[in-house]
Parts: C-alpha cells; structure tokens; sequence
C-alpha cells in the first residue's frame, strides 16, 4: 500500500502536468473544423481527469486521522532514531522492483504522449489508417458534427396522429428554425399535441439534441443548462403561464348525484351520466340493482338523485395538468437547444438544399473527397510563419486564363471554343451572377440560385420563364400571363352559346343581360 503523503504529491504532480497539456493542446491553431473538435475532446477529458484528482486530494486532506498516522510513522516520535518503518517501506520497494523490473517506465507519461499525439505529415503521405476515436462518434451525415441528421426525427413527426399534413425534410427544419421566436411545434393542433405519440417524439428530439450538443461542444456544460430552462419551465407550469396543454374536457366539473348541468354521477355504479333520462333508466337495470344492494351493505345507501345533494365523494376529476407536463417540459427544453444550435440548424438547411442541386455523380464524387484524409498541416519555421515555397515550379503557365480540367490544367484552346466558355452571361435574378459559357447559363435555370431568387421575387420557376434574366422582364411577363388568364376566362364566358324558347341563339354574357331585363 502506498504512502498516503506520497500518494497526495502523485496527485499534485499529475495535475500540474495535465494543465501544462491542457495549456499546449487549448493554444494550437484550430482554423479547421475537425482540428477544433478533435481539441475539444482533449480538452474536456483533460479536465475531467483534473476533476478527479482534485476531488481525491480533497477527501485525503479532510481525513485527518490518517495523515496525522501516517506523518507519526514516518517520524517515529515514540522512538528517537528509529528507523525500522523506513527500511520495511524500502524492502517492499525492491521487492515489488525485483518482482517486476519493467514497472519502470512511465504510464503517467505515455497517456500525456496519447493526448499531445498529432497526425504527422508522413502518415498521410503513406496513405496509413490513422485511428480517430472522435470521428467515430458522428454519423456521415452529421459530418464531423458540422450538420445535424434530423432524418429520423423528421419521419416520426410526419407519422405523428392528427396532424394537418405531412411536410418535406426542408420544411421540417424551417419549423425548428421558428423554435426561436415560439416554442417548438406549436403549429401543431392541440389533438397532435396531447398524444402520447407526440411525447415519445419529442422525447426522441430532446435526446438527440442534447446528445449532438455534448458531441460537438464538450467543453459546454450542457446539464446546467438544461436545469435552468427546466427551472424557469417549473415556475411558468406552476404559476399557470404556459398554456395550450390543458385537454377541452378537463374544465367541466366533475358532476355528482345532484344532477348538475355537466351530469349526474351514481355513487352505486361509479358512473357519469350526460342526462336525466338516461340516469332514470338506468336505475330499473340489473347492474343497479346489484350495485345499490352491494352499497347498502358496505357504506350508508345513495341519497336520491332528485333529492338534496349527495353526500358521496364524487371521483376525484381527471386534470390534464399533471398528464401533460412531461411533453410539456421536454417542449420547452427542445426550445432551448434549437435556440442554441440556431447556427447549425441554418447550415444543415443550407448543405441539404445544396445537396438537393447535385447530380447523382456529383454526391459520389462528394462522398469519395470526404473519406479522404484532411491534408496535412503546413510546414512552419522556429517563427511559426510558413516558408516561402518555389512557387515558378508549380506555376501553370495559362496565359489566356482558361478554365481547368479535372487533372489541374487548362483545358484545350478549341474545347474553350466549342462550348463558348469566353461569352459571359449576366442574370440579374441570381443577384448579376455571372455565367461563363451557353450550357451553364441553360443548365442555371433549374438550379437552386435561380429557384430562389424567383421564389424571393413571389414568382413560379416555370418554362415561361426561361431564358428572362431581368427582373424587370420577369415581373412584366408575370402580369401578362395573368392578364391572358382572365381573358380566356372572358373567351369561355362569351363562346358558351344558349337558346331561348323561340330558338334565337346568344352567347352566355348576352343571355344572361337579356334575362335580367325580362326579355326572354
């Protein structure tokens, strides 16, 4: 068994060399995404490890006793020079040194090594399987933790009970995207709500939430934050400032025998019924009978129903209050997560609808580059600046500036030509976007810049409206369609042919001026 004195300053000296690793790894340059993930991670383990030896230093100082023992069998105060307790400690040392002689080396220093460990250059140039924990972690489609995949989320909401309609994965996000100014959901209808299909949904998002928030930012302390919004959701709950959970049923009073308006209530057949007549005639039936004389023997017999008020305790009412606070809790908790991975969710609409643009070849092509490893860091001197690099060598030389080919050069000066690369194309619509060559300008046309600045302008992205680049143009065809809409109205109206009893034939509009006057 260790020294307790000795066990305190391992202790010591483990956390004074993780905060000089925690120092080290909080002060390199994370420009990347992936790097600033992969630190955060250490980070946080880092400090966890702190936490733990700080909280067993503590426990060894609150324990007095044993530290008073153990510093008096060091001293030896009952014996002066009395050193049997030094050398019975240093027999055990050699002992356990003869026993195993490799327990020499370090383990303290090779888990400071696994964290201070970074991805040399030679290990991409070697096309090695550098192993990342971390990566493993986040699905394809969160990318690192750069998106979130909200695709199983999205179909339990469209499966949900009494919901209006089913809406796409784009507009999904936009209606978590509104979380920040109402809570989550609160389109839906009351009946969607109150369901426990919803609840299990919500729950589901809750869960997700909070789990991609401590994935992606593992320095946050996310479980302080969910107290205070689940604090601040109790104190609204209980001073009744949240409404729309409270069920259509549960405010009517319960009725009893008295025959109230909402009911009469039969303390024999603990029952509720809506009317008088139908509580009168169930009092002739069999189950009443039996009931009532079941009654009698066990508790004083039922006042009568038309009589004075009861006496019998009517069922305690069924509250909604108490049913629903769970939904509502995880509600307002899935409010405050989406409240702050607001910038998130508005890169994942962003990437999806980017992705929506993309040809099949064009995904795949996506999905190869990212499998690839990152590139490896930018070699720097002892100044930390990048040396300067024979930039004449890899120069390309590309005089006429054409566009390059999926090898890196340029392309042929006749291919250039062909396909009208050097003749620019403006749309005003896409913000003066310029387009170089015919075939890209057609192919824009279908494209998401160009939805959406036609969306943006209230319009349709029609074939109508192919080939019309200004504004002003498009906003003037709008109107013309219009205006030739209502004439074929005009043209239906007046190509419509009736006869009257005398046989004259007139169109629709005529016929029905001549019908008003009281001329046929």
């Amino acid at each position: 068994m260790d020294s307790l004195i000795e066990v305190q300053r391992q202790n010591h000296e483990q956390i004074e060399r993780y905060e000089r690793a925690l120092f080290t790894i909080l002060s390199r340059p994370s420009n990347a995404h992936q790097t600033r993930v992969q630190n955060d991670h250490k980070a946080a383990q880092l400090l966890d490890r702190i936490s733990a030896r700080v909280s067993a230093l503590n426990s060894s100082y609150q324990d007095q006793d044993a530290r008073t023992a153990e510093i008096d069998s060091l001293s030896a105060r009952s014996q002066q020079n009395d050193l049997s307790e030094f050398y019975s400690r240093l027999g055990k040392i050699q002992e356990h040194h003869n026993k195993y002689p490799d327990a020499g080396a370090d383990a303290f220093a090779l888990e400071i090594a696994s964290f201070m460990e970074e991805y040399s250059p030679e290990d991409y140039e070697n096309e090695e399987e550098v192993e990342d924990p971390i990566g493993n972690i986040f699905s394809g489609e969160e990318v690192y933790g750069k998106y979130l995949d909200l695709y199983a989320n999205h179909t339990a909401y469209n499966n949900l009970k009494n919901i209006s309609k089913r809406v796409s994965y784009l507009q999904y996000l936009d209606l978590l995207m509104a979380a920040q100014s109402a809570p989550v959901h609160s389109e839906l209808p009351k009946d969607a709500r109150l369901t426990k299909d919803y609840e299990l949904y919500i729950l589901s998002l809750q869960t997700y939430l909070t789990s991609f928030m401590r994935r992606t930012q593992p320095l946050v302390d996310v479980d302080s934050r969910l107290s205070a919004a689940g604090a601040i959701f109790d104190k609204n709950w209980e001073a009744g400032e949240i409404d729309g959970w409270k069920e259509a049923s549960s405010s009517k009073s319960q009725a009893n025998g008295n025959g109230s308006a909402d009911g009469i209530w039969c303390s024999a057949c603990q029952r509720m019924y809506s009317k008088q007549t139908v509580y009168d005639a169930h009092l002739t039936s069999k189950k009443h009978i039996k009931a009532s004389a079941k009654q009698h023997t066990d508790a004083p017999p039922p006042t009568n129903p038309n009589g004075p008020p009861s006496t019998a305790t009517p069922p305690p009412p069924s509250t909604s209050k108490d049913k629903h606070r769970s939904a509502a809790r995880l509600t307002h908790l899935c409010s405050a997560l989406l409240d702050d991975l607001h910038a998130i969710l508005n890169d994942t609409k962003s990437n999806v609808e980017r992705r929506f643009s993309l040809t099949a070849r064009e995904r795949e092509q996506e999905l190869l580059e990212q499998s690839k490893p990152p590139p490896p860091p930018a070699p720097t001197n002892a100044n930390g600046e990048a040396p300067e690099e024979e930039e004449e060598e890899e120069r390309i030389y590309n005089p006429l500036k054409l566009p390059l080919g999926w090898d890196g050069k340029p392309i042929p000066y006749w291919l250039y030509k062909l396909h009208g690369l050097g003749v620019e194309y403006r749309c005003e619509i896409c913000s003066d976007h310029v387009y170089m060559g015919r075939k890209n300008f057609d192919r824009h046309f279908q494209e998401s810049r160009h939805a959406f600045g036609m969306r943006a302008l209230g319009l349709p992205n029609t074939k109508h409206f192919h080939e019309i680049t200004r504004i002003e143009d498009a906003l003037s065809l709008a109107e013309k369609l219009k205006q030739e809409g209502r004439h074929e109205i005009f043209e239906q109206e007046t190509m419509e042919e009736l006869e009257d009893e005398e046989g004259n034939v007139y169109n629709r509009k005529t016929y029905d001026d001549l019908k008003k006057q009281g001329l046929i």
